[in-house]
């Protein structure tokens, strides 16, 4: 990171009520709680994923309806992270966190008991809210608790639960599904929540920002206009299509939540979050890698579980297991990560996860067929796991070192608000990019099929499969999975070629330190250990 630090608008005296917790033991179990918490966090994200066919039968709902049963939770949590990780900064990250836990908590109870599609929407919200109070909190935590020679060793913890949590959510959920039904997919998180709450309790210490300035109503609003807007936005054009109205309005919403966040942020006394600081290198390239390395892995990830089912006809459960050997060794590496950077520099970890991640995409793009089976398929995810693994905590330290001690709830939740576009930004490229493949090389394909097959075939591969009866079945199941492969590559080169340019970038303005996790001073007072 750049030793220029860019001058941060004036906030007057800051005190920052806490400390770096000196007992080892203590810190082993803050670890523990926070871990736990953003599990339980990061698997609500993509549970309900396995449940889309029940849900709509239960509730007698439209396709639609269930996909925002799903897409409500990540829409209310991204709008709110920045937000109330400053409420936690201001109000004590340990109170915000048990408060978090416990709306999260009743919930989850809701929606598991939830009667009709409009509670279980309600209940989505509710969870999106505590979610939105835990998760910044968490990461605020560790970086307020941890002092800076196991800081980052503690993020990669962090990073390893949060980037391969998804998917060990999915797996469980998987296996409810098929053993019991999609009310118990409740239960887990519930058990988190309570095992979070109770290590929390005891060991959690209270931390907060002292601040004579009045906090950023605006600003908060602002950003959440913003965030509502293009997440929207990004969830609604690979559906509804992107000149729909709604999607245009979105975009627009948008755009001016983010001008007008900016405009005021540059002349608010105490902003809730100084705009100017992604001047500073490490923040910015931090910013921009998790965006991009996020992206990819959710884009990915919705077009191999999909693959795994259509192409070579698994079982939901078999197709998320699948995915287990991508998300452990992201997690596995995450943890590495940190005492790499250590050794070789923050730049030169993030440069070799993102290669080794470019170069998981492009055996995806080689190696896959029909033909091939899974072992095809296994080379690419391991070279991605492990790149995403590597690339994360540096980019996550060179988020929180950019912001002081007391504002690290704020620094915790740009963390989180970049994990949840570019995850958005992900899903709806490489899903169109998917889409518009398979058409296009399924279209030439169709000749000699009846019309109404054809068009049902064009819609889609799993569509495709269902129409596909007759004398001509057979080729078509055919036509329709090498149609789905062409439009596999087509999306793991973009995929390839978004880490080309992020190297790029990388090599000419990433973070300069070999660990970007020092003390930033603003002027508070500093810390004693308790």
């Amino acid at each position: 990171m750049s030793t220029n630090r860019p001058p941060r608008t004036p906030a007057g005296p800051s005190d920052s009520v806490g400390a770096v917790v000196s007992d080892a033991r203590q810190r082993r179990s803050i670890l523990i709680a926070v871990s736990i918490a953003l599990m339980a966090v990061i698997a609500s994200v993509t549970g309900l994923n396995v449940a889309q066919p029940d849900l709509a039968v239960d509730f007698d709902a439209s396709q639609s309806t269930v996909l925002w049963i799903i897409n409500v939770y990540v829409l209310s949590l991204a709008a709110l992270l920045l937000p109330l990780g400053a409420v936690g900064d201001r109000w004590g990250r340990k109170p915000v966190l048990l408060a978090g836990l416990t709306v999260f908590g009743v919930a989850n109870v809701v929606a598991g008991l939830a009667p009709s599609a409009g509670v279980m929407l309600a209940a989505r919200v509710l969870s999106g809210v505590g979610a939105a109070m835990i998760m910044p909190v968490t990461l605020a935590v560790i970086t307020s608790s941890f002092p800076e020679q196991e800081r980052g060793r503690a993020i990669g913890v962090w990073t390893g639960v949060a980037g391969g949590g998804g998917l060990l959510g999915m797996f469980l959920s998987a296996v409810l599904i098929d053993v019991a039904n999609w009310r118990y997919l409740f239960v887990l998180p519930l058990a988190l929540v309570v095992a979070a709450l109770a290590t929390a309790w005891r060991s959690v210490p209270d931390s907060r920002e002292a601040s004579p300035h009045s906090f950023d109503t605006v600003g908060s609003l602002a950003s959440l206009v913003a965030v509502v807007g293009l997440i929207f936005f990004l969830h609604e054009g690979p559906e509804k299509g992107w000149a729909a109205p709604g999607t245009v309005v979105s975009l627009l919403t948008g755009i001016a939540g983010t001008v007008g966040f900016v405009a005021w942020e540059l002349r608010h006394r105490a902003p809730l979050l100084d705009v100017r600081l992604f001047r500073e290198r490490g923040l910015a390239s931090g910013s921009v890698a998790l965006l991009a390395v996020f992206g990819v892995q959710a884009g990915v990830s919705v077009v191999l579980y999909p693959f795994f089912q259509t192409v070579f006809g698994w079982s939901g459960l078999r197709s998320t297991a699948a995915l287990l050997p991508m998300a452990g060794l992201m997690m596995i590496t995450s943890g590495v990560a940190p005492r790499l950077a250590e050794r070789v520099g923050a730049r030169a970890t993030m440069v070799a996860g993102i290669l080794l991640t470019a170069a998981g995409l492009a055996l995806l793009a080689t190696l896959v067929s029909v033909d091939g089976g899974y072992l095809a398929v296994l080379p690419g995810m391991i070279a991605m796991g492990t790149g995403m693994g590597l690339s994360m905590p540096p980019a996550t330290a060179a988020i929180t070192s950019a912001l002081p001690r007391e504002r690290q709830g704020v620094a915790s939740a740009l963390n989180d608000v970049t994990r949840e576009f570019g995850t958005a930004l992900g899903v709806a490229l490489l899903g169109a990019l998917l889409s518009a493949g398979y058409r296009s090389a399924i279209t030439p394909r169709l000749d000699g099929i009846p019309a109404g097959t054809a068009d049902a075939a064009r819609e889609g591969i799993a569509n495709a499969l269902e129409a596909a009866h007759g004398p001509g079945a057979r080729a078509l199941v055919r036509a329709a999975r090498e149609s789905f492969v062409d439009g596999w590559q087509t999306a793991m080169w973009a995929g390839v070629a978004i880490m080309a340019v992020l190297v790029v970038g990388l090599l000419a303005r990433g973070p300069r330190n070999p660990a970007p996790t020092a003390e930033h001073g603003t002027g508070a007072s500093e810390t004693v250990a308790s």
